[in-house]
């Protein structure tokens, strides 16, 4: 076919337009993006413009016609691969990719059975610019200018895109004051300056966040000291040493929400054991208990568990600090005689445990190679819950006492497929594969709890122990939302995402007899503080954030990690406002207090984190 004449640069510009509509069209179709007004519309709308230009106008100085058309082809087929990389991770994460995120190639192999099941046919959308720049290269014939047009052109070409950018970032300040200097929301970044200019501004926090060590002296930990002491909340002197001496059992109970407790699927009862367990007076259950997890997922509640710290914003602090010094509640309890350890049947470079379990000062870590995965007892991730609690029961029967071991449960993880003679209950019907799954892996993760809590009391280790399990993450992310409104029987809302990242905590205390279900609000960050005072280990000298749930003092104030925050009356979320009884929207003034107090608690944790500040206090002993 013979090539059609075009204006000089008309495949620059082509390309630029196919990349901008292909990238607009991808976020309406593939990104929940909470869009307010027109204004915020039109910045979507324009937020690729200005990188596209810069990226694209780069050819405007290749000489070659040869060369510029590879460069072409090259940028749109990399700008395709960003998208489709961003819609996959979204549909899992409901957040996009980081710099840290990119690095964690040991775990690339485990992940690939979620990755697959989020992986769309419709997904070869985000390649249409790339078939249509190749088409242009191969058939359009451009026109040739003069080398005064050509600089010319170039200057203009670069005033436009230059002035673009800025009324880019002047439209999106307006929308969204301190943008770039209070990041917590990755959602807010690439709604206002598009995916592309996202992520090189990534890649400057990622090397900001790096000079921060070098360039800490310990001098920092002042302030922080000052802020966590002003903060402290004295321990119930009625709890305090409640349950010393005893061996301490963590669970971490994979993916599981708390609206399946004491609820039903169409007149099936999802968890009958933990059921049973609200209404145990030996167990305190609480209600009203979050995740605070970021991107690090399983891993980042192990690590706020063990440090009362929030994990890193835009990556796995088991990843990206690794090599900090930590004051964890493994080496507290160490000082104070027990052996701690891990159990999980997953590789051990899976999160890069093997390394931060060393950080975190815990003294063994029983990983797959530690277990006998027969024929039938793996699934999924790696090996099923109820043969996983039988034989590390067993394991824990040879502990030197008094231990402390984290169980981490697999079945109950995304995609939540199951074997049939496991599925205890049928699958839901709604439009999401993931929610119709859901349920039978938290019912076969319930059952085996049960038979956990039945091998300890057969074992002898059971009274003399108190066991400790909190859902460590949602495990329906809001990309489900049209089934979970379907299940609850309601629209879920930005106020509803929230309330669907409360997680069960139950602290079970054998032969206490003072149970009860308790709706204090509190999350991931008091555990640690919580159980310590439980086993009469003082907490006052530790640099933590969280405080003892018992405590009269405990203050109600739940922070994410993105920045949204709830509190006794409030929740703040997507920068609104709302009533905690009504779900509604209220006056902002509410909210408005505690909105720098969260910025400036994520801002202490990540100063002590990205600056490994705990060091100087080591350094210090």
């Amino acid at each position: 076919m013979k090539k059609i004449n075009w204006p000089k640069h008309a495949i620059l510009v082509i390309a630029i337009i196919a990349t901008w509509l292909t990238t607009y069209i991808g976020y309406k179709t593939s990104f929940s993006l909470k869009i307010d007004n027109v204004m915020q519309e039109f910045i979507l709308f324009m937020n690729p413009l200005s990188f596209l230009l810069f990226v694209y106008g780069a050819t405007l100085f290749i000489k070659t016609t040869k060369r510029r058309n590879i460069y072409l082809f090259s940028v749109s087929l990399i700008t395709s691969i960003i998208m489709f990389s961003n819609a996959v991770f979204y549909r899992f994460f409901s957040d996009f990719i980081t710099l840290p995120v990119l690095f964690q190639t040991s775990n690339f192999g485990d992940l690939s059975s979620s990755v697959f099941a989020n992986m769309h046919v419709t997904d070869i959308f985000f390649f249409t610019d790339v078939v249509i720049v190749g088409l242009a290269i191969k058939f359009v014939n451009e026109a040739q200018t003069s080398t005064s047009q050509r600089k010319i052109g170039r200057k203009l070409y670069f005033v436009v895109a230059a002035t673009i950018l800025m009324v880019n970032l002047g439209l999106s300040e307006a929308q969204r004051p301190q943008l770039l200097t209070r990041s917590f929301d990755r959602e807010l970044l690439v709604k206002n300056i598009g995916t592309y200019n996202y992520h090189i501004y990534d890649l400057f926090i990622q090397s900001k966040t790096h000079a921060q060590r070098a360039l800490a002296d310990g001098s920092e930990l002042t302030e922080v000291a000052n802020y966590i002491n002003a903060n402290y909340a004295e321990p119930n002197p009625e709890m305090f040493g409640a349950a010393k001496g005893r061996n301490v059992i963590f669970v971490s109970l994979e993916s599981l929400q708390s609206f399946v407790i004491n609820n039903d699927m169409k007149g099936h009862e999802i968890t009958p054991f933990l059921n049973s367990l609200t209404k145990d007076p030996d167990t305190f259950y609480f209600n009203n208990f979050y995740h605070q997890t970021g991107l690090g997922k399983t891993s980042d509640s192990e690590f706020i568990v063990e440090n009362s710290l929030y994990g890193r914003n835009g990556g796995a602090v088991f990843f990206t600090n690794s090599g900090n010094t930590y004051n964890s509640m493994s080496e507290k309890l160490g000082d104070n005689g027990y052996f701690t350890s891990v159990m999980h049947a997953n590789n051990r470079s899976f999160w890069n445990r093997d390394i931060m379990y060393q950080a975190l000062k815990i003294d063994k870590f029983y990983d797959v190679e530690s277990y006998e995965i027969g024929e039938g007892d793996a699934v999924n991730w790696g090996m099923k819950d109820i043969p996983f609690v039988e034989q590390s029961v067993e394991m824990m029967k040879e502990m030197p006492q008094p231990f402390s071991t984290r169980l981490i449960t697999l079945t109950n993880h995304h995609p939540f497929t199951l074997d049939e003679e496991d599925m205890m209950i049928p699958a839901y019907d709604s439009n999401s594969r993931t929610l119709n799954q859901y349920f039978q892996t938290v019912r076969y993760m319930d059952e085996s709890i049960k038979v956990l809590f039945n091998n300890l009391k057969e074992s002898g280790l059971y009274d003399n122990s108190i066991i400790v399990m909190y859902g460590d993450h949602y495990g329906i992310s809001e990309n489900h939302n049209k089934a979970m409104g379907m299940y609850l029987e309601k629209e879920i809302t930005p106020f509803d995402n929230v309330e669907l990242q409360k997680v069960p905590l139950f602290i079970h205390i054998p032969g206490y007899g003072k149970g009860e279900v308790s709706d204090e609000l509190a999350g991931q960050m008091d555990v640690k503080p919580t159980v310590l005072h439980l086993l009469g280990i003082d907490t006052k000298e530790d640099m933590q954030m969280g405080s003892d749930i018992f405590s009269p003092d405990h203050e109600p104030f739940v922070i994410f990690r993105d920045g949204r925050f709830v509190t006794e009356n409030t929740i703040y979320a997507h920068e609104v406002c709302y009533d905690k009884k009504t779900g509604e929207p209220t006056d902002s003034g509410a909210c408005e207090p505690y909105i720098e107090r969260a910025t400036t608690e994520l801002g202490y944790s990540d100063l002590i984190i990205n600056g490994d500040l705990l060091r100087f206090t080591e350094e210090d002993q």
